[in-house]
């Protein structure tokens, strides 16, 4: 089957409960606030099957333009499930990766919102040191810094 060239990753969405904690927690990553905006009406609840939908987002992107992460909060109708606490074997989308240019500082400057290792910090094979991290709400991440460079 043909790889369509200009397919693209848009964004990946991740709903939380406190949209200033998150966007405060991303942005300390180094992900810039490109806007935020109430969404609903008639074209919201087409595309999401979710009638009477009311929801406050954010869009951050990446420094380098290609990635982005849409933060929702759902105002109407509630929230249907909670897998903030699920661990990262769960089925299902779990979690983010992020390349940084130095883990440690990285790791300091989130820990002071909160951030916690979920294992700890790993040496792979001399290419990349890596963790998990979850931030506000439980959201888990994955950090990398890559060590060719």
């Amino acid at each position: 089957m043909p790889t369509p060239r200009s397919l693209t990753l848009h964004n990946v969405g991740i709903v939380v409960a406190d949209l200033d904690a998150a966007i405060a927690f991303f942005l300390e990553l180094g992900l810039e606030l490109e806007g935020r905006a109430p969404i609903e009406g008639a074209w919201a609840d087409g595309v999401t099957g979710l009638r009477g939908m009311r929801v406050e987002i954010a869009m951050l992107r990446t420094p380098d333009g290609h990635g982005r992460l849409e933060l929702s909060r759902f105002l109407a109708p509630p929230v249907a499930a909670d897998h903030r606490t699920a661990p990262v074997n769960a089925l299902g989308y779990l979690r983010v990766m992020f390349n940084v240019p130095d883990l440690d500082a990285t790791l300091a400057r989130l820990r002071q919102l909160g951030a916690e290792v979920v294992g700890e910090v790993v040496n792979y094979e001399g290419i990349y040191r890596l963790c998990y991290v979850r931030g506000p709400e439980g959201i888990l991440l994955g950090l990398a810094e890559d060590l060719s460079k």
